[in-house]
């Protein structure tokens, strides 16, 4: 895998004179990573920057986040962006607004795992048992190593009579587990459904997607642009489907103000 900058010709020679759709991830990517959620707070500058390029006719952003919806519009506040939470179940912005609907077991479901988890892990510090509403995530980034085993243990027994009825559907992230409703759907998925809608509502457009994230759930996205357009790693390099990489959020802020500066379409 490429750092952006060690092909930043060619990469320019593929952006300029695009319509450009630039999907973001918001943890790792516009925000540093934090040791719990409610402490990854994006920077002033990177929202400006964000807020300067969701103006331009030849550029339309979209947060695809894990958040919640409400959490992650919250965090942004901007008007011109699309926001996707929950990995997609529930999408807002511009001329859309779009959730997928989950059923009463599910809900149910995600209530009484919630409720096992808290009772048995209440003891256990460094644990954060985040409710969104569409999904469930357990956050472990801040547990002593020695406790993980644990934590874990507990977090499969919880899910699994849920699990083998096929009631929900476990995602993995960095430093998180989620428990999510046992729906096709994943990150990949809505970038594709909102690029065809891009695609449909600027028949004469040129639209070239870039994807920049960090977290496992991004990989989908990956997968899903893999040759139709740029897709971005931020981190270290190792086992990505992305074309490229970035070391950190600093970069990506780097590389959005590139993206400022190219003369699109």
């Amino acid at each position: 895998m490429r750092h952006v900058f060690n092909d930043l010709e060619n990469i320019k020679i593929s952006l300029a004179d695009k319509y450009l759709y630039l999907f973001l991830d918001y943890d790792g990517t516009l925000a540093p990573i934090a040791g719990t959620p409610d402490k990854a707070i994006i920077p002033q500058r990177t929202k400006r920057l964000l807020d300067l390029l969701s103006k331009k006719n030849n550029c339309r952003i979209a947060v695809i986040s894990g958040r919640a919806l409400a959490d992650i519009k919250k965090r942004i506040g901007l008007k011109n962006v699309i926001y996707s939470g929950n990995h997609g179940f529930q999408i807002d912005g511009p001329k859309i607004k779009h959730g997928l609907p989950v059923s009463p077991a599910y809900k149910k479901a995600l209530l009484r795992i919630k409720t096992q988890l808290k009772e048995k892990l209440s003891g256990t510090k460094g644990i954060f048992i985040e409710d969104k509403g569409f999904s469930l995530a357990l956050h472990f980034r801040l547990v002593d190593k020695g406790e993980l085993s644990f934590v874990k243990t507990i977090f499969r027994k919880s899910i699994v009579p849920y699990l083998i009825r096929n009631k929900i559907k476990i995602r993995p992230g960095k430093k998180v587990l989620e428990v999510m409703p046992p729906v096709d759907w994943d990150k990949g998925k809505v970038v594709l459904w909102l690029l065809t809608r891009q695609i449909l509502a600027f028949k004469k457009k040129n639209i070239f997607p870039v994807y920049i994230g960090d977290d496992v759930t991004d990989e989908d996205a990956f997968r899903a642009l893999k040759g139709k357009g740029l897709t971005i790693f931020v981190g270290k390099p190792g086992n990505s489907k992305a074309d490229y990489y970035l070391k950190n959020a600093e970069e990506v802020v780097k590389f959005m103000r590139l993206i400022g500066d190219l003369k699109l379409n």
